[in-house]
């Protein structure tokens, strides 16, 4: 994020401020911050001149409304996730994990799922932070026992191990081009992360876990890996999100471990929304045959779970399907796409396997729920480039119809 000096200075950040690892109020060489803000800690105060707190949950993330919101302003709230919910049917979306939620959130989605207002099935995390305690799981078992029915769940607990490639905070096994010495950091400490996931996977929950940097991916691995030592093995599906770079020593690990890779076909620089640049330089050019590696993890037999990441990117699965089916390899490097009909699996029967889910939906036979979207045209009949104009003529989840085309 940017702010300019008047907001940096009513934030009382113009002449910096300490922030947790991998956040970073950048400074000049004047001594006075540019501007520039990495990471959420870094950007809080200028957030906070806004007030509404709950409006500003949307930015940060897991963090639970401050003061508690009044009758009225729950239902103002209701009626923006409602809103959120037909946008998504009108795409065809019949289930969806919001990793930016909260109990709050739940709360919310079980008043709409008692009125028979719940358009879709939603997962919603736990998010840990590296400053909480580890008896702070106690508040995620008590979400997971609170919400657990088919439309409803929260099994599963997310953290952030590093930022994005484009500030600089994805953090790297090798130096970033330019900037001889910069990884950047992890936002766990390898030994503290293990520690975490030992004790989350000795509840049987679920992890997630952001991960973009190879050296990120590398600590997240690692710390699974020290989770099945310590509890044995089981059947965890343990998440790693994006994986933007990862070293090749690394990509038979998911397979072993059982670890899902969950993927986003928007992300890859120039596929979808996203310009080439800054990403490519960020990533350099020697490391672009380690970048997005999908059919590689794919061949390597990690399961694979394509989403939008939105609203970070276009809630579009048909542009997404589209943006994976068209990306072009970069100069000299492989083509990582996987085709048409894994992509499909990866945005239905992948997400659901990945959620635990795979006996409930994401496949069409008998005894399965009634989730689906009918189209406008044949995905089989199109060439990728058609596929993002094409639309949803209707949505059905549970049986019931959620969205019809005007």
């Amino acid at each position: 994020m940017w702010a300019n000096t008047a907001a940096l200075r009513a934030a009382g950040i113009l002449n910096g401020a300490e922030t947790p690892r991998g956040h970073e109020v950048v400074i000049g060489p004047d001594g006075l911050a540019t501007g520039e803000l990495r990471e959420f800690e870094a950007f809080a105060p200028v957030i906070a001149l806004g007030g509404e707190a709950r409006v500003n949950l949307g930015i940060a993330t897991g963090g639970e409304p401050s003061p508690w919101p009044s009758d009225a302003e729950r239902a103002i709230d209701r009626e923006r996730i409602a809103r959120g919910l037909a946008h998504c049917a009108s795409h065809g979306i019949t289930s969806m994990v919001n990793m930016d939620g909260n109990r709050y959130t739940l709360e919310l989605l079980r008043e709409m799922q008692r009125a028979g207002d719940l358009t879709a099935r939603v997962r919603v995390p736990f998010h840990f932070k590296p400053h909480i305690d580890l008896s702070e799981l106690a508040r995620a078992e008590a979400m997971s026992r609170d919400f657990d029915d088919d439309w409803l769940s929260c099994n599963f607990v997310k953290m952030f191990m590093d930022g994005v490639l484009d500030s600089g905070t994805a953090y790297r096994l090798d130096d970033y081009p330019g900037q001889p010495g910069w990884r950047s950091e992890p936002l766990f400490e390898p030994a503290r992360f293990a520690e975490i996931a030992m004790a989350v996977d000795r509840l049987g929950m679920q992890i997630a876990v952001h991960a973009i940097g190879d050296g990120a991916v590398r600590c997240v691995l690692d710390g699974y890996e020290a989770a099945q030592r310590a509890n044995g093995p089981r059947d965890s599906r343990h998440r790693i999100e994006h994986i933007e770079l990862i070293a090749r020593s690394d990509i038979p690990r998911l397979a072993a471990l059982g670890v899902v890779a969950s993927l986003q076909p928007p992300h890859p620089p120039g596929a979808m929304d996203f310009p080439l640049q800054p990403t490519l330089d960020r990533i350099g050019r020697a490391r672009w045959p380690d970048a997005y590696l999908w059919r590689t993890l794919r061949e390597a037999g990690a399961v694979l779970a394509f989403a939008s990441d939105w609203p970070v990117a276009d809630v579009s699965v048909l542009r997404g399907l589209q943006a994976a089916l068209t990306r072009r390899p970069y100069d000299g490097c492989a083509d990582e796409r996987i085709g048409l009909w894994p992509s499909l699996h990866a945005y239905t029967a992948g997400g659901a396997w990945a959620a635990h889910r795979e006996g409930l939906f994401g496949t069409l036979r008998r005894g399965m729920a009634a989730d689906f979207a009918i189209l406008n045209g044949r995905v089989t009949d199109a060439a990728p480039e058609p596929l993002g104009a094409m639309a949803v003529a209707r949505t059905i989840c549970g049986g019931r119809t959620t969205h019809t085309a005007a």
